[in-house]
């Protein structure tokens, strides 16, 4: 199996920038590259912040743009977002109780999306009615289980951004405690970064968003930090036993070298290209 995640794609009006980029130009240069060279992908999903300002206008140039993906994408909300904005332009994606959440058949197993979105909030929010409905959908789904949310479930030991993480931390992770044998990958986006690690077991990921990028500044206090690393999004390739996740910098400007064969009988101190 594989798919494609891109995330915090920060859609404005064209002309308008975030950090001098702007970030419908980049979105439609990643969308680019990754149809270029992974046309191949089961599934696109985007993890939240569709919208800089949750602009109706925003959610229009994403329909357009998406229309002419060929692969099913699939879409999270973020708390740069508004969710009834948005649902006026997806109105298929609203879900039990109008969250946007949904269930859907992945080649191996089952694909989950969940909506963390609070109102005047950056911070990530899973309401008992969120919990309940995933823990229904967890122990009614037999197989591999993928998550794909906005927030960061775990705290990432940076000060700021563990100040609009999920709120519902505990809460969320007791319902993947219960189903942690089941659950294969849990992605998420909304910090801006590369991160990995596990909650219960259960191993998560997060690229750089397709704009603007984020800094690990651990001495950071209130502000959040950026930087101008490339832009990116990930590339997933999983299997029965095993699960890989690429970040690509499709942003990278520089060259890309030919190193020689990897084949160890080819290495020589002459001719191997350094």
């Amino acid at each position: 199996m594989k798919l494609v995640q891109m995330t915090d794609i920060h859609l404005t009006a064209p002309g308008k920038t975030i950090s001098g980029r702007e970030p419908t130009e980049n979105f439609k240069k990643a969308l680019v590259h990754a149809l270029d060279n992974h046309s191949d992908a089961d599934a696109l999903v985007i993890t939240g912040d569709l919208s800089d300002w949750g602009d109706l206008e925003d959610y229009q140039r994403l329909r357009d743009i998406l229309s002419s993906v060929p692969m099913p994408v699939r879409l999270c909300i973020g708390n740069h977002d508004e969710r009834e904005t948005f649902l006026s332009v997806f109105p298929d994606l609203a879900g039990e109780n109008g969250f946007v959440q949904s269930a859907f058949d992945l080649p191996l197993g089952v694909g989950i999306t969940l909506d963390t979105w609070g109102p005047g909030s950056h911070a990530g929010h899973f309401c008992e009615k969120r919990l309940s409905w995933l823990d229904e959908k967890l122990s009614a789904t037999d197989g591999k289980i993928w998550i794909f949310m906005h927030h960061n479930p775990v705290p990432i030991g940076i000060a700021p951004m563990d100040k609009i993480m999920l709120q519902d931390a505990e809460a969320f992770a007791a319902v993947i405690a219960r189903h942690a044998d089941k659950i294969a990958h849990i992605f998420h986006g909304h910090c801006h970064l590369p991160l990995s690690g596990s909650l219960h077991g259960v191993p998560f990921s997060a690229p750089r968003g397709t704009n603007h990028a984020g800094w690990p500044d651990f001495k950071a206090e209130r502000s959040l930090s950026s930087s101008d690393l490339p832009e990116a999004y990930a590339v997933i390739l999983a299997n029965e036993t095993s699960t890989m996740v690429h970040m690509v910098e499709y942003g990278y400007a520089g060259d890309i070298r030919n190193e020689g064969s990897p084949d160890y009988a080819d290495w020589d101190r002459l001719t191997m290209i350094r």
